[in-house]
């Protein structure tokens, strides 16, 4: 019992010490919509802590003071920080919106007029400003084949082939 206390003791104080930074990028094909729909699931503080170096400013998503600047800002960061190519070729993501999910942000984006997938590459730097122990898990499903990639800071670029 009493290594079992110390080893969870531990843990929760190299944690503390050590703190880690993930975020969650779930990309998936629609061909009935002919879209990728991109989900991207932040911590909330962290991501508001990547906007507020990001913009020079105090950004808060829960309770904005202006909800059409954050939301703008919100798009541009997705934008600047998240690049996709399919099939070899750049594509633009449009910006959904944003929710808050108890201590995360979702973040929504996609690309339309996407017949077929064959490759998707994506650059992701998403909170890389901000941390230099940033993870970013990308999850990547085209045709109901699911693949994924773990990108550690100061990676940024992974490419999933169906």
């Amino acid at each position: 019992m009493a290594v079992v206390l110390f080893k969870w003791l531990m843990t929760s104080f190299i944690t503390v010490l050590h703190p880690f930074y993930v975020g969650v990028t779930e990309i998936q094909h629609n061909p009935a919509e002919k879209t990728i729909e991109i989900s991207v699931k932040l911590f909330i503080d962290d991501f508001e802590n990547a906007l507020g170096k990001s913009y020079n400013t105090s950004i808060d998503l829960t309770h904005p003071k202006d909800a059409t600047r954050t939301n703008q800002q919100v798009a541009d960061y997705l934008s600047e920080n998240l690049r996709l190519k399919v099939n070899g070729k750049p594509v633009r993501l449009e910006f959904v919106g944003y929710e808050r999910e108890r201590e995360a942000a979702w973040c929504y984006v996609q690309v339309s007029n996407v017949i077929s997938v064959k490759n998707i590459e994506i650059e992701n730097t998403l909170l890389y400003n901000s941390f230099d122990k940033q993870i970013n898990l990308m999850h990547c499903t085209v045709g109901g084949q699911r693949k994924s990639s773990k990108l550690v800071h100061p990676d940024h670029t992974a490419e999933f082939d169906f």
